[in-house]
């Protein structure tokens, strides 16, 4: 596997490790979504129209916990994250997910969502 963040040279970018598509493993996709803190970063990539930014979560952890949670998401082949500058970019990657796992996505932000509302957790 190639390091976490490397530099293109050609480019002078960062670029981050993500696995191909064929790699995503149902088991490290469930782990991910397991935790509540990477359940509620997904679910806010779910809702949002776009890509956002790490710091757009107002997650309650520190700052070295969010980073972790970010890269099992990413790793796991939940999350495709991008540098754009010094922002780091985050977005579902559904079609992966669809492709691999149909329905699955849906159904976990789904059922998230219902317990969200009846835990009065918004």
């Amino acid at each position: 596997m190639t390091p976490a963040t490397a530099t293109d040279p050609a480019a002078g970018a960062r670029t981050l490790a993500h696995p191909a598509r064929d790699d995503i493993r149902l088991e490290s996709v469930l782990h991910a979504l397991s935790d509540p803190v990477r359940l509620c970063v997904v679910r806010e990539l779910a809702a949002a129209d776009g890509e956002l930014t790490c710091s757009r979560f107002d997650l309650p952890v520190t700052k070295s916990t969010s980073t972790h949670h970010f890269r099992v998401l990413r790793e796991s082949g939940i999350v495709q994250q991008i540098y754009r500058g010094t922002a780091k970019m985050n977005g579902l990657r559904r079609e992966d997910l669809e492709a691999l796992f149909p329905g699955l996505l849906d159904r976990v932000l789904e059922a998230a969502n219902l317990q969200a509302g009846r835990l009065h957790e918004g």
